[in-house]
């Protein structure tokens, strides 16, 4: 009985913790304008939000957080929640139903907010819709979720639900089409994009070109004709959608970015043409190199991956590793996200390390992953710092995290808007 009215009490009493006033007495925090720690500070968090940073000591009782680094909640622009890579996972989406895909985003949701990512986005998946509104209704754990909802592809491309089926399956399950995120031209194109906003996506997201885990020879060519996605960006802005565009090949990225994508994904084979093209226009991009070095790893394991989809995977890790840090050195605005799922959900602070190795300082790592993350979603205003009218979004590591950047994957303390999960 008593374990019963603990559990029933939970829910309130976190939201009572989010709506009193909480000090937090910080050893360093991170500044992620200047890049830099700022030496003895305190947090006063109220109804969810930063109220207060002082130096020095807090002015009344505090969480006691002295020996750590204290950062914004972490962002995570390319995450995939709805499912999680094995070697099965070709395989179960014929034989699972949605509601089990469903069931386990939950503790996928949760590892994620454990690892101290408080706001993702989401790219590619219905569930996701489903799974943002339980989070904001208080019904699970998880992070703050951006929507993208389906992935919108052409016809065959990557990102098409039956590329890869046999042709009585074809013909038994329909041939998809703009309702489903296929399109062929701009019109379906068009409606694409109204469908999506018609279903509660947060904004759009679409493949550009050939993709390493799909089931197709490519990974590379350009998919999406240049009117094709002018109409879905245009579209796009009508709605008040920002547009995300996976890209692997150099055209693919060239079309995407003429086109007024915001963030380019991945960038695999990102050539001179398309840096100076993205400088100039301000896409940001999104590396996502951890799942390089995953797809990579398991490309030599001969039952992990289909025989299709291998020879990709081994080429993809070392070559976005040698993109980033050619983009990096040429100016190109580089924003965190690591496309977990592809790899398992809650290691995503390892892209931390892998953006250190291709030549961005610490700081600049974890700018990449707050206030950079921040700006390329639209959000500064809300996320991304640690300022006084802010979201509080506060994670803490033993230590210091610029001197050793591993220090990320042992996230120690985690706060979403003023309620602590770790």
């Amino acid at each position: 009985m008593r374990l019963a009215l603990s559990l029933l009490l939970l829910p309130a009493l976190a939201q009572a913790e989010a709506a009193s006033p909480t000090w937090l007495h910080c050893g360093q925090i991170f500044d992620s304008a200047s890049g830099k720690l700022l030496g003895e500070h305190a947090l006063r968090i109220e109804e969810g939000r930063i109220a207060e940073v002082v130096a020095g000591a807090p002015r009344g009782e505090a969480i006691d957080l002295r020996g750590h680094t204290c950062m914004p909640g972490l962002i995570d622009l390319h995450v995939h929640l709805s499912n999680e890579t094995n070697p099965q996972a070709y395989a179960e989406g014929f034989r699972l139903n949605p509601e089990d895909f469903a069931f386990r985003s939950v503790g996928y949701a949760k590892r994620t907010l454990q690892a101290g990512f408080t706001t993702v986005r989401d790219l590619g998946g219905h569930i996701a819709l489903s799974l943002r509104d339980a989070v904001d209704e208080g019904l699970i754990e998880g992070p703050r979720i951006i929507a993208a909802g389906k992935s919108l592809a052409t016809t065959g491309g990557h990102a098409d639900p039956l590329n890869g089926v046999s042709r009585d399956l074809l013909h038994s399950f329909g041939y998809p089409g703009p309702e489903d995120g296929v399109i062929s031209g701009p019109l379906e194109a068009r409606r694409a994009v109204r469908q999506r906003y018609k279903e509660g996506s947060d904004m759009i997201k679409l493949t550009a070109t050939g993709g390493v885990l799909s089931f197709a020879k490519s990974a590379d060519n350009p998919q999406f004709l240049p009117d094709e996605i002018e109409a879905i960006v245009r579209t796009a802005r009508d709605y008040g959608f920002k547009v995300a565009a996976h890209a692997h090949g150099a055209e693919g990225m060239k079309r995407a970015v003429l086109a007024g994508v915001d963030t380019i994904e991945h960038g695999t084979y990102m050539d001179d043409e398309v840096m100076k093209l993205m400088k100039e226009r301000g896409t940001w991009y999104v590396p996502t190199l951890m799942a390089g070095a995953f797809v990579s790893e398991k490309s030599k394991d001969p039952d992990y991956y289909p025989e299709i989809v291998r020879p990709k995977a081994a080429r993809v890790g070392p070559t976005i590793s040698a993109t980033t840090a050619k983009a990096y050195k040429a100016g190109v605005r580089i924003a965190f996200g690591t496309d977990a799922g592809v790899f398992p959900h809650g290691q995503n602070a390892g892209e931390f390390a892998l953006l250190v190795e291709a030549g961005m300082s610490p700081a600049e790592a974890l700018v990449a992953a707050t206030r950079s993350a921040a700006q390329a979603l639209g959000m500064e205003a809300e996320i991304g710092s640690l300022e006084a009218g802010k979201h509080a979004d506060v994670v803490a590591v033993r230590g210091d995290p610029l001197q050793n950047i591993r220090l990320m994957e042992e996230i120690d303390f985690v706060m979403k808007a003023g309620q602590r999960y770790r």
